[in-house]
């Protein structure tokens, strides 16, 4: 009896030490890159893995200084919001005709999802200089439109496979019963099946959220106008023609990404709950 709980307790005490071994391998390039942005730029160079000299905030106030994060922040909300909303709407209601409503062709539904899955295969930045063609053509350079186009097109294709795989988890009867209730089309997505479908619209939210965030490629390419940088392109403005600003890129690298780690924090649980509704059981 003794030897099984001292068994147990063993597996136990060594599960808890791996996970603090991945644990600390997950956080150490974060560790690393707070420790830089104490650092100066001839000691990144020169001492990459050494700790500072000294723990001042002359990088952060340098990179306050360079860098209109008020407006870097209100641009990439505005980009993300407009975004989510019209890429939420148009997904839905493309995963609720191929998850809940009939075809005379079952063919041309299994096709149509799969047209639609077919965008996780390419990667966005092969199609960057045709995106980048097609906004010139329709003089949509300075605007904000010539990257939320894209980042909706490049959505597409991860929130259909969430939201169908959560719509065909849930039991037909709740459409027959609204229907049986005069309940129509419209009233039954937006009063029954959109509260129900919460976890995984948070799921894509979060996803989408992160990765409008962290996007450099369609961003650099399609928004030439510093008064319309998002976050991403901030980063960059410590790149200079003959030198880089390496400590003053980290110290932002840090501030831009904070606010991300606490949304991720705050919304985890979310996360998980809609992975596992959406992709486990679909």
């Amino acid at each position: 009896m003794n030897q099984v709980k001292m068994s147990k307790t063993a597996k136990k005490i060594l599960q808890y030490v791996l996970m603090l071994v991945l644990t600390f391998m997950v956080m150490l390039p974060l560790l690393w890159m707070l420790i830089m942005s104490f650092k100066t730029n001839p000691q990144i160079l020169s001492e990459p893995l050494s700790m500072p000299n000294s723990f001042n905030f002359d990088n952060y106030i340098r990179a306050l200084n360079t860098l209109d994060l008020p407006r870097l922040f209100v641009n990439t909300g505005v980009i993300a919001i407009v975004t989510l909303i019209i890429e939420l709407v148009i997904t839905f209601m493309s995963s609720f005709v191929i998850s809940r409503m009939h075809f005379k062709n079952k063919k041309l539904k299994q096709s149509l999802y799969i047209f639609l899955l077919v965008g996780l295969t390419i990667s966005p930045f092969i199609l960057l200089f045709p995106v980048y063609r097609l906004t010139i053509l329709f003089k949509l350079t300075r605007t904000y439109t010539a990257v939320i186009i894209p980042y909706i097109a490049t959505s597409i294709s991860f929130n259909t496979l969430l939201f169908v795989g959560y719509l065909n988890t849930l039991p037909r009867e709740l459409d027959e019963a609204a229907v049986i209730d005069g309940c129509g089309i419209f009233r039954l997505v937006t009063n029954i099946l959109v509260p129900i479908a919460k976890p995984v619209i948070a799921t894509i939210i979060i996803f989408n959220v992160l990765y409008i965030w962290n996007e450099y490629p369609f961003a650099s390419t399609l928004i030439p106008e510093q008064s319309k940088y998002t976050l991403s392109l901030g980063a960059s403005m410590f790149k200079g023609r003959y030198s880089v600003d390496y400590a003053g890129m980290v110290a932002a690298s840090v501030m831009i990404l904070a606010p991300q780690l606490l949304f991720f924090g705050i919304f985890q649980r979310y996360l998980v709950e809609g992975m596992t509704a959406g992709a486990v059981k679909g």
